[in-house]
């Protein structure tokens, strides 16, 4: 599809912050996510396994749902499958320090991990890692007949995003129903070891621990069942705990400098991601 990216990145950015109106189409309906994450992106499985053999393995996070017909676990109602929570895996987002729409200042927005803030490009884009829902986006939204952040950013900010709203005939990425489940839906398969974890996602507190049993989960998932490969989820728990890549020691300076309210300059991207290892992005 036909988009016009360049100094918008609006679908890898949280922006509600600086919206003129508000919004909360992610939490509509009897399924809430229970965090406050915006436009998360679903991985793969065989994604999730991608990036914990690349040693990236500390850049992704997890998201469950509110459902009052699902199982409780922390004084919480879960949305679940076969008795066990489900969740997906989407790229942690950072605050960061960005220039959106060329609002004409800095903010400290939740942007996504890969997102160099001071180009707006994404450092993964047209690698083996760059997600298929990315790469197929706003197909899906098209298809399904939903509006598109491109055109949310349209509406709130002017310009022209969407240039073709005809969605491609082949979305590898679109899974709905039960063949998403193992794919791109999963299932924790200890329900009871969760209580405590609710609470921090709650909080906004999940840890490094945390992360690293659901990577560790979905990536031993069967495809189309609720079933687990007990050896693949040890050996990728012990991978997704050594993680220390660029991305997870950017996140830690991104959180404290953003905690300190330090002065938001893009352009200290350089010495937090790229000194660290982070991969230049492609140019327009």
């Amino acid at each position: 599809m036909e988009v016009n990216c360049e100094g918008c990145a609006g679908c890898c950015i949280d922006w509600r912050a600086i919206a003129p109106t508000s919004s909360d189409h992610e939490r509509r309906g009897p399924r809430r996510p229970l965090d406050d994450a915006y436009n998360l992106v679903p991985l793969m499985r065989e994604e999730v396994e991608a990036f914990v053999e690349a040693g990236l393995g500390d850049a992704m996070t997890p998201r469950l749902w509110h459902d009052d017909s699902g199982i409780e676990i922390g004084g919480e109602r879960l949305a679940a499958i076969g008795g066990k929570p489900a969740f997906f895996l989407g790229l942690r987002k950072p605050p960061k320090p960005v220039e959106p729409f060329e609002i004409g200042e800095s903010e400290w927005l939740p942007t996504c991990t890969f997102l160099d803030p001071e180009t707006l490009q994404c450092r993964i884009h047209g690698t083996d890692l760059y997600p298929m829902e990315c790469a197929e986006y706003p197909g899906h939204n098209c298809k399904l007949g939903q509006q598109t952040e491109c055109e949310r950013v349209e509406e709130a900010f002017g310009g022209e995003r969407l240039l073709d709203s005809e969605p491609p005939e082949a979305l590898s990425g679109l899974l709905l129903g039960p063949q998403a489940i193992g794919e791109k839906v999963f299932v924790y398969p200890e329900p009871d070891e969760l209580s405590p974890v609710v609470d921090r996602m709650l909080a906004d507190e999940l840890t490094d621990e945390d992360r690293a049993h659901f990577v560790a989960s979905a990536a031993a998932s069967g495809p189309g069942t609720t079933e687990h490969n007990r050896a693949v989820y040890e050996t990728v728990l012990e991978q997704a705990r050594a993680a220390d890549s660029w991305v997870g020691r950017s996140i830690r300076e991104w959180e404290a400098m953003a905690e300190n309210s330090d002065e938001p300059d893009p352009s200290v991207a350089e010495r937090v991601e790229a000194e660290r290892g982070a991969p230049s992005t492609p140019g327009w």
